[in-house]
């Protein structure tokens, strides 16, 4: 049994290895160049609330005539899950494996770079497909960066054990971005994205509780509405501090048409010692709140139209502590190459759910709590980024 939180979840893990490594590798004055030729090895894990997701990516980038950027990626997603939404669900523990190919490619022209990127994965019961078209521009001496760009995703979600089950999904996301170098130490930076969503978005395998004449609790399957729509604004900004050291934060809001508002805040410092080490703190806090149609227990069986019990869709926080050590290579052990970095970043996560109890035991009535007092949930989790970077 494979779960779309799970894609969710993975996919998050996958945008922070790459924010990361963009954090500590991109300068604060941006120009528009290609990335330079290199090699990525990246091994993930993520651990906590009877989830085990951990693997491997690999990424080649090469650039021809300083015109055109081409790159590949690999990256899979070993999964062994006991989650509380499994367990509360009467179902048993499972493991899969989740694969991603994606290929891109990136045009320099004067001074606006032009990208082009696809994606592929699978797994036993979801497929999901994405192409992305991004434009960037410098204006006003190359102090001032705008930057557009679209998203196309169309996935496919079956459901193990039931064959004439399987439903689409389409996704569509447009971004826009600007940075503006203030100073030669500060940058600053405003992007917007709006995501439209059409088709299955809830999960085949999970289940709502509700309340029984008697005081028991009874299920049924969670339904979603087919369309949900979400926007989102962030303000970015770097600032480099003397003793070669650098303060990056960022603040993000986002709301659906499901009630869900959320924001996020962040901050990173980083701090290079002597030639070849880098070592970086972080601090994370996110808060959101439920969605109309969730209920961690509904008064009756088909109490509403849409129900949801997905905990990520009921009112949370969480809060992440992050030390992260980098190495840049000595290039004397290494004369046929431009540079090396090792790098390793662990994060610590706590979550905290507001209105989504351990109903462990509540459905065959093994629970010493009575359906709805049960406590609230929260869950730790570490997740480790560990990877080697070669430029070439």
């Amino acid at each position: 049994m494979a779960a779309i939180n799970h894609h969710r979840l993975t996919s998050q893990i996958r945008l922070a290895g790459i924010i990361l490594a963009l954090t500590i590798l991109a300068p604060v004055a941006l120009a528009a160049n290609l990335p330079k030729d290199r090699s990525d090895v990246l091994y993930h894990s993520y651990d906590g609330g009877g989830i085990q997701i951990n693997g491997p990516s690999v990424l080649v980038r090469k650039n021809i005539k300083n015109k055109v950027s081409l790159y590949g990626n690999y990256y899979v997603d070993q999964v062994s899950s006991a989650s509380i939404d499994v367990i509360t669900s009467g179902a048993s523990a499972y493991e899969e494996e989740r694969t991603e190919y994606s290929l891109g490619a990136d045009y320099l022209y004067d001074k606006v770079i032009i990208s082009i990127s696809g994606a592929q994965s699978t797994e036993n019961d979801y497929e999901a497909s994405t192409a992305s078209f991004d434009i960037s521009q410098e204006f006003f001496g190359d102090m001032t960066t705008l930057s557009l760009g679209y998203t196309h995703g169309d996935d496919t979600v079956s459901e193990k054990g039931n064959e004439s089950f399987e439903a689409e999904l389409s996704r569509r996301r447009f971004r826009l971005g600007i940075n503006q170098i203030l100073t030669p130490k500060w940058m600053l930076g405003l992007s917007a994205e709006a995501v439209s969503e059409q088709g299955f978005l809830n999960n085949p395998y999970r289940f709502v509780h509700y309340l029984n004449s008697d005081g028991s609790a009874g299920s049924q399957k969670e339904r979603y509405p087919s369309t949900r729509n979400s926007d989102a604004i962030a303000l970015r900004t770097i600032y480099r501090l003397p003793n070669r050291a650098s303060i990056r934060g960022e603040v993000r809001n986002t709301s659906d048409n499901w009630a869900i508002k959320a924001n996020n805040f962040e901050l990173r410092y980083l701090q290079r010692y002597k030639e070849q080490w880098t070592l970086q703190a972080s601090i994370r806090s996110y808060n959101q709140s439920q969605a109309n149609f969730y209920s961690d227990l509904f008064e009756y069986s088909n109490a509403q139209e849409f129900l949801a019990r997905d905990k990520e869709m009921s009112k949370y926080s969480s809060l992440t502590l992050g030390l992260g050590v980098y190495y840049e290579v000595e290039r004397k052990w290494w004369s046929h190459i431009d540079r090396t970095t090792i790098n390793l970043q662990i994060d610590h996560m706590r979550f905290d759910y507001k209105n989504f109890r351990n109903a462990t035991g509540r459905l065959d009535g093994s629970s010493a709590y009575s359906p709805g007092e049960e406590p609230l949930y929260s869950l730790k989790a570490n997740v480790i980024r560990f990877f080697v970077s070669v430029f070439y």
